[in-house]
């Protein structure tokens, strides 16, 4: 097995930017490179939402000081109780609903390295976090898949579980995707694409042009704040943050041909719009809105139809939809996937307490019983007496409270 030779660590972004062309390099060499682990997408979330966090990126590297894995690491304080937090080392990226796909990238035939050296770092700087939750992994994450391994051979306390995703493996030609769609679908595509061109001037737009990105994107937010307003809900949008996330990350995905920004116009009105990109052969579905006047036009099925077409003309072989199951992506011919969300903790810390309590695993009692000190278990006992599983998440926050001070 190959040994790691240095890690180096970073925290701030200025210091980052040394690192972007062997960081660009390793993201060429890596298979399961995604848009989610690129310089593009991780700077401008962290510039929006990076406030209260701390930036902790593990570079790694072998004799030759060639970057041979990356650890995009972030710690946040999460309240568990009205005055007690727990410090969570999560993926960078994570934490604001808009990051799916997160992963450590690394070169073939070094994840185990990278996982144990990372592991090793985490166990020495313990004192930095109380436990690790790294969300949206791809389900074969090959970093994901040694993480899992090793973590039981320290006998660390890790938990995981799954959230549904999907996306559709696009053909070579559009008549052939066409086939894998119900009869019913097909019949649609052409029916509401003919009607909307007999009943309105109708125009696709591909935002290309970087002074075109304003307008495009107050027409995207303006479409979806609408839609979701409608429905009781400010949506994703009203967030400043997330608006100025969105501007810096369409720029810079733009300036490398990436941007994948679509808006279906009828009289010269935008009324649909969907905002994704390209890595590869891939393009990633972020965000849409459209126009609820012309909902019965299925504008929003049209302009998804439109583009499809379009990209599978440009090479595009895989459309991901990211996380979630709806019927509305499924009638596109898509295949389920999962991703993972991998949560651990140290033995005997507070994270591990908290973490054995929201998950009440059916072992959780006896490890307890075994491994945490008297007057903690005995302040267990009485509370577990007066819950079930089924009891508030306010509820759980107190016995972790209670836990907690009576190990200090």
């Amino acid at each position: 097995m190959p040994r790691i030779h240095r890690t180096q660590i970073f925290r701030t972004l200025d210091d980052l930017e040394s690192l972007r062309p062997a960081w660009e390099a390793l993201l060429e060499d890596f298979s399961g490179a995604t848009t989610f682990s690129t310089w593009e997408w991780l700077a401008p979330w962290w510039r929006a939402f990076g406030e209260g966090r701390e930036l902790l990126v593990l570079a790694f590297f072998d004799e030759a000081e060639k970057l041979v894995g990356l650890a995009p690491l972030q710690i946040s304080r999460r309240r568990v109780t009205s005055f007690l937090k727990l410090r969570v080392l999560g993926l960078w990226g994570d934490g604001s609903g808009d990051s799916d796909n997160l992963d450590i990238p690394v070169r073939a035939g070094w994840e185990e390295p990278v996982a144990m050296v990372l592991l090793e770092f985490l166990k020495k700087e313990s004192s930095q976090w109380d436990f690790c939750e790294f969300n949206t992994m791809p389900e074969d994450s090959p970093v994901a898949s040694c993480l899992a391994k090793q973590l039981g051979d320290r006998g660390w306390n890790a938990y995981n579980d799954q959230r549904a995703s999907s996306a559709i493996a696009l053909p070579e030609t559009w008549e052939a995707y066409l086939s894998q769609l119900s009869s019913k679908e097909r019949g649609k595509v052409a029916y509401y694409q003919n009607r909307l061109q007999k009943k309105y001037r109708m125009h696709v737009h591909r935002c290309e042009a970087e002074s075109d990105i304003p307008g495009c994107l107050e027409a995207l937010f303006k479409l979806h704040r609408e839609r979701w307003q409608a429905l009781g809900q400010s949506g994703s949008f009203e967030s400043s943050a997330r608006r100025q996330f969105y501007c810096d990350l369409a720029t810079l995905l733009n300036a490398r041909n990436r941007l994948e920004f679509w808006l279906l116009e009828l009289d010269r009105h935008p009324v649909a719009a969907q905002f994704g990109f390209r890595h590869g052969n891939t393009v990633f579905q972020l965000q849409e809105g459209f126009d609820l006047a012309y909902s019965a036009d299925s504008v929003g099925y049209v302009l998804r139809a439109y583009v499809i077409e379009q990209q599978i003309a440009q090479g595009v072989r895989r459309y991901d939809f990211l996380a979630g199951e709806a019927p509305s992506k499924s009638r596109w011919a898509t295949q389920p996937s999962h991703y993972l969300n991998v949560q651990f903790a140290r033995p005997l810390g507070r994270g591990s307490a908290y973490l054995h309590l929201i998950h009440g695993a059916g072992s959780s009692k006896e490890w307890l019983r075994r491994h945490l000190p008297s007057n903690a278990w005995q302040v267990l006992r009485r509370l577990n007496a007066k819950t079930t599983r089924q009891e508030t998440a306010a509820t759980t926050s107190m016995q972790v409270s209670e836990i907690v001070s009576a190990k200090s």
